[in-house]
C-alpha cells in the first residue's frame, strides 16, 4: 500500500471535503434559523440552496468513486495511474464547489457547473474502467 500514498491521500482529501462541506451547510442553515433538511426555495440565486447542494452533490459523488479507488489499490492499478485519476477527481470536485458557491451564471445548471460534474462523473467512469481491467488481467 505504501506505493499509493498519493492515492490515498487523495482520497482522503475527498472524505474531509465532504465532511466540512456538511459542517458548513449544516451551520450555515443554523445561523439563518432554518431546521436540517431542503432549503426551500430551491433556487440557485439562493445561497443556503447552492450551500446545500454543493454538500450533497459531494455526498453523491463520494462512494461511487472511493470503492473503485479502493478496489484499484488492491488489485494492482498503477500508482501513478490511480493517483492522476484521484487527484484529477478531486481537482473537478474543488473546482466544481468554488463555481457553484459563487453563484451567478456560471452556477446554474446547464454551464460550467455541470461540465464540471460530468467530468468528475467521466473521471470516476475511467476508475472503474482500468480498476475492472486490473482485476480481469
Amino acid at each position: 500500500m505504501e506505493a499509493y500514498w498519493l492515492s490515498i491521500l487523495g482520497v482522503l482529501a475527498l472524505c474531509l471535503l465532504s465532511v466540512l462541506l456538511a459542517v458548513y451547510s449544516g451551520s450555515s442553515k443554523g445561523f439563518a434559523g432554518m431546521l436540517s433538511g431542503p432549503v426551500i426555495p430551491a433556487d440557485d440565486d439562493n445561497r443556503l440552496y447552492r450551500i446545500d447542494r454543493v454538500h450533497m452533490n459531494s455526498v453523491e459523488a463520494l462512494a461511487p468513486f472511493v470503492v473503485p479507488a479502493v478496489l484499484a489499490m488492491m488489485v494492482g492499478v498503477g500508482p501513478a495511474t490511480l493517483a492522476t485519476l484521484v487527484w484529477l477527481h478531486l481537482a473537478t470536485r474543488l473546482v466544481h464547489l468554488a463555481i457553484y458557491l459563487r453563484g451567478g451564471n456560471a452556477a446554474k445548471g446547464g454551464n460550467i457547473r455541470t461540465i464540471l460534474y460530468v467530468s468528475g462523473a467521466l473521471v470516476t467512469l475511467a476508475l472503474i474502467v482500468v480498476t475492472g481491467w486490473a482485476a480481469a488481467v
